[in-house]
């Protein structure tokens, strides 16, 4: 893996207003934010504000935050996932294999609009991981 797990806290359709206030509490800097309209797929009009991906930083600190989509309920305890930043497509595949095998797919691995392999699975243990592969 390239870095230290990450955390990743969704909302349902407060993310905006958590990364104010965090950027305050930890006096940190937001920076990436790209909302569902400004993506790269359809998306209802209700989501066009709405979150897809951001990051807050400070130093060595670094929280990533999304809201949910319409229609996907946010279930307290569901909202938070780890996210890991793998090297290589045989480390992805190996990671997203293993993790789901007692576990459940919540998102299968493939690739996505942002040049990168994904795969979301909850393992079974009830821990989310984002495996996260950049091309």
């Amino acid at each position: 893996m390239k870095h230290q797990i990450t955390p990743y806290l969704t909302f349902d359709g407060q993310a905006r207003d958590a990364l104010a206030f965090y950027e305050e509490v930890f006096q940190a800097e937001v920076i990436d934010i790209q909302s569902f309209g400004e993506a790269d797929f359809p998306t209802p009009e209700e989501a066009n504000d709405r979150i897809l991906h951001a990051k807050i930083k400070k130093g060595e600190l670094l929280v990533m935050v999304s809201d949910t989509f319409p229609g996907n309920p946010l279930e307290v305890g569901t909202n938070i996932s780890l996210v890991l930043e793998c090297e290589s497509e045989s480390e992805i595949q190996h990671l997203y294999e293993t993790l789901r095998e007692k576990g459940k797919t919540l998102m299968e691995l493939q690739d996505t609009f942002w040049g990168a392999r994904f795969a979301k699975v909850k393992d079974c243990f009830g821990v989310h991981w984002d495996l996260n592969y950049t091309k």
